[in-house]
């Protein structure tokens, strides 16, 4: 079903703000964020999904918050990670080294990876994406930083294609009101230069994998 641009997010007036009011929330609510990642079965099995479609050697995950995800593949590959939060960022190292693995994390800001271009090979994002204040500026970093033959792995919310009531209505009602801002994820991705692929994977539809690849040269 086809989406007008009024049922999508406008982005924020004010992009630092919204970044800054974000960040205090997940300092605030860092340890229970852990807790509730490690304790849903749901939201692990949506995470999940992103292992499979990993290929290496290099992989980075931006905004790996308190790092389970990194924990089911760090093993396996050269890994990389950025977190604009300290708090979660301290926590994923302690998940890490508790599962004794290792990656090189840092903070840093999704519009400005600190990486140069054609780096990875895969770039992983869960449920991240609609908390960036500008979505072309993310998805066009998130492509920068990739290999040609690269492939970004995201995970996130947007309407269900078929529009049924209980997909859509957890959009609007749930994670709208929790802040997240709803966007054409496909066409940001094209825009960037990405080839996309889309599977809806739960929520009735409104979580959604994007595998996009970058063409090669």
């Amino acid at each position: 079903m086809a989406r007008t641009e009024s049922q999508y997010s406008a982005e924020p007036a004010d992009p630092d703000r919204y970044t800054a009011t974000n960040d205090r929330m997940y300092t605030r609510f860092a340890r229970l964020y852990d807790t509730v990642v490690k304790a849903l079965p749901v939201w692990r099995r949506w995470l999940s999904r992103a292992v499979p479609e990993i290929r290496g050697p290099r992989v980075l995950e931006v905004s790996f918050g308190t790092g389970w995800l990194l924990t089911q593949y760090a093993g396996r590959y050269r890994t990389d990670g950025i977190d604009l939060n300290s708090k979660l960022t301290g926590i994923a190292r302690r998940n890490l080294a508790k599962a004794g693995l290792s990656a090189d994390l840092r903070q840093g800001r999704v519009e400005e990876l600190p990486y140069p271009d054609a780096t990875f090979d895969t770039v992983v994002n869960t449920m991240a994406f609609t908390g960036y204040p500008d979505g072309a500026a993310a998805a066009a970093e998130l492509a920068r930083v990739l290999k040609p033959g690269g492939r970004l792995v995201l995970i996130d919310i947007n309407f269900p294609s078929d529009g049924n009531r209980r997909g859509t209505a957890l959009v609007e009602h749930v994670w709208k009101r929790l802040g997240d801002l709803i966007r054409d994820t496909p066409a940001l991705l094209a825009d960037a230069g990405l080839d996309v692929d889309v599977e809806e994977i739960g929520g009735w539809g409104s979580v959604q994998l994007y595998v996009a690849t970058k063409p090669a040269a």
